[in-house]
C-alpha cells in the first residue's frame, strides 16, 4: 500500500460569512467614524469662532501739494514701492525762487534802512547833548550876570538878555530830545534793542518764501506702495488736490464682522489663524486687537431706526480688529481689500457650549 503523504490530506475550510453581516459591519464602522467625526467637529467648533465676513484693511495716505503750480517731474509709477523721504513729485520752482530772492532783497533794504535809522539816532542824540551844554552855559552866564547886577556892575538889560538866552536854550533842548525819541521810535528801539519790527517782519516773509519753495518737492511721508496716481508732468495742480495715494502694507489688519452670538468669548489677545482665498494652503497668524464699541450698522450713513414701523429682528455684526503677528506676512502677500477667513481660538473657560450662560467681561475703571 502506498504511503499517503501528509500534504495530500485536505484541510478543513472556514464557513463563508454571509453578505448581510459584512454590510452590517461596514455600516456600523461608518456610523462609528461619523459619530467620532461629529463629536470632534462639535468640540472643535465649541472652542473656535470662524467667519467669512472679514477683509484686509490698511492705512493709506493721500498725497497732496501744499502749494499750487505746474508739475515739473513725476518720479513714481502705479504700484511702485517707495521709502520714507523719497521724492515723488516736483513742481516748477522758478516762481517760488523769485519770491525768495525778492524777500531777501526786501530784508537787505530794511536792514540798510535800520542802519540809516541808527545814524539818525546818533545825530539826534549828539544834537541833544549840544543843547544840554548850551543850556548849562546859559544858566551859568545868567547866574554870573545876576551877581554882577546886584553889585551894580552890569545893566539890567544885559541880565534880561541872558535870561532870554537861557529860555531859548531850554526850548532847544526840549526840541532836540523830542527829535531823539522820534528817531528811536522809527527805528523800533523803544521796544527792542535786538531787532526792529520791520526787520523781523521781513525775516518772517523770507522764511515763508523759503518754505513755499521747499513745498515744491513732494516726498513720501512713510514707506508704502503708490496707488491711484492721478498726476502727470505739465499738469497744473492746486494746493490740497490729491495726486496719489500711498498704502503702507507694513501696517495692515483684518476686520472680522462677527455675529452677535459669536462675540461672547472673544477677548483681545486671543490667537487667530487666517486663510485667504488668494493663497490656498497658506495660513497667516494674528491676535485679536480690539472689539468695536458698537455694531457696524449703528455707525453707517443711514443707521436703522427700530422705534417706528414693524420691527424685524436682524442679526447684527460686531467688527473685531485682528492684528497680524510680526513676521506672519514677510512678503506682504495680503493686500488691502482681500477676503480672508479668520478662526479665533477661544480660551477653555469661554468655549461656546450650548446652553452656557454668557458672562460679560469686566469694564475697566477710568
Amino acid at each position: 500500500m502506498d504511503q499517503v503523504l501528509e500534504d495530500d490530506i485536505p484541510m478543513p475550510q472556514a464557513a463563508p460569512v454571509p453578505a448581510r453581516y459584512r454590510a452590517l459591519f461596514f455600516a456600523l464602522a461608518l456610523t462609528a467614524l461619523a459619530a467620532a467625526g461629529s463629536v470632534r467637529w462639535w468640540l472643535w467648533e465649541a472652542g473656535h469662532v470662524r467667519t467669512d465676513n472679514a477683509f484686509v484693511e490698511g492705512s493709506s495716505t493721500a498725497i497732496s501739494p501744499r502749494v499750487g503750480g505746474m508739475v515739473r517731474r513725476v518720479l513714481v509709477q502705479d504700484n511702485q514701492y517707495v521709502r520714507h523721504g523719497e521724492l515723488l513729485v516736483e513742481l516748477e520752482p522758478e516762481d517760488f525762487g523769485i519770491a525768495v530772492r525778492k524777500a531777501e532783497a526786501d530784508l537787505g533794504v530794511v536792514r540798510d534802512e535800520s542802519s540809516a535809522d541808527l545814524s539818525r539816532i546818533g545825530g539826534a542824540e549828539a544834537a541833544a547833548d549840544i543843547a544840554r551844554v548850551r543850556l548849562a552855559q546859559a544858566e551859568r552866564d545868567l547866574k554870573r550876570a545876576e551877581e554882577l547886577f546886584r553889585q551894580d556892575i552890569v545893566a539890567r538889560e544885559q541880565v534880561e538878555q541872558l535870561a532870554t538866552a537861557r529860555l531859548t536854550a531850554q526850548h532847544q533842548l526840549k526840541e532836540a530830545e523830542q527829535a531823539w525819541r522820534k528817531a528811536r521810535a522809527e527805528a523800533g528801539l523803544e521796544r527792542s534793542v535786538s531787532a526792529t519790527a520791520k526787520v523781523r517782519a521781513k525775516q518772517a516773509a523770507l522764511e515763508e518764501a523759503r518754505r513755499q519753495l521747499a513745498f515744491t518737492r513732494i516726498v513720501a511721508p512713510c514707506d508704502g506702495y503708490v496707488t491711484r496716481k492721478a498726476v502727470e508732468p505739465g499738469s497744473n495742480v492746486e494746493a490740497g488736490r490729491t495726486l496719489l495715494t500711498l498704502v503702507s502694507l507694513q501696517q495692515i489688519w483684518v476686520t472680522a464682522n462677527l455675529k452677535e452670538g459669536q462675540v461672547a468669548g472673544v477677548r483681545p489677545g486671543l490667537r487667530v489663524s487666517l486663510t485667504a482665498d488668494a493663497y490656498p494652503g497658506r495660513t497667516f497668524h494674528g491676535r485679536v486687537d480690539s472689539i468695536m464699541a458698537g455694531a457696524g450698522a449703528a455707525f453707517s450713513v443711514l443707521p436703522p431706526e427700530n422705534a417706528t414701523g414693524n420691527f424685524v429682528k436682524v442679526v447684527q455684526r460686531i467688527p473685531v480688529k485682528i492684528a497680524l503677528e510680526p513676521g506672519s506676512d514677510p512678503g506682504h502677500l495680503l493686500r488691502v481689500g482681500m477676503s480672508v477667513v479668520p478662526t479665533i481660538e477661544l480660551e477653555p473657560e469661554h468655549k461656546q457650549v450650548a446652553g452656557a450662560p454668557f458672562v460679560p467681561p469686566p469694564v475697566p475703571l477710568p
